[in-house]
């Protein structure tokens, strides 16, 4: 078995599931929340929905992680890092970071007690979703960038 192939295949897989995730939730889950519930409602109810897929975004951004570092370890595509003209890589891996770092630092060990205890519960839902709305497009804007990049374009 091609390993290099293996892990490009689960590396595009899970980045399908995060990103297409994260698009499913800010514009179809938010707005769902935002059209049925009052907006001091709106942030608990998001933390219904949330606990279901939480997850499974943990899943895909831990395997998008390992994915990608086994394809740049075996590939040694280490040098793509120096190069300017290869800034999808440092874009993916930025993207990465940022994700990890909210699914497994930030929303258990802070957020989730904020939002908990939230002297205004509608301005911290306004700010998750605008939040929402700027890592979307991020990860757009890389996932171009990165099958531009990775297809010879740059």
């Amino acid at each position: 078995m091609d390993w290099l192939t293996f892990s490009r295949m689960l590396h595009v897989v899970s980045v399908i599931g995060w990103i297409g995730g994260v698009w499913f939730v800010t514009f179809v889950v938010m707005p769902a929340i935002a059209r049925r519930e009052a907006p001091a409602a709106r942030l608990a109810a998001f933390h219904q929905i949330e606990r279901g897929f939480a997850p499974q975004a943990k899943f895909w951004v831990l395997l998008a992680g390992l994915s990608g570092l086994w394809m740049t370890w075996e590939a040694d595509l280490w040098w793509r890092f120096a190069d300017p003209a290869q800034w999808w890589m440092h874009a993916m891996l930025g993207l990465w970071l940022l994700f990890a770092l909210m699914l497994f630092a930030a929303e258990p060990l802070v957020l989730h007690r904020r939002f908990a205890r939230s002297p205004d519960p509608a301005r911290d839902w306004q700010r998750m979703v605008a939040a929402h709305r700027l890592l979307s497009l991020l990860a757009l804007v890389t996932t171009l960038g990165a099958m531009a990049g990775a297809h010879g374009l740059f």
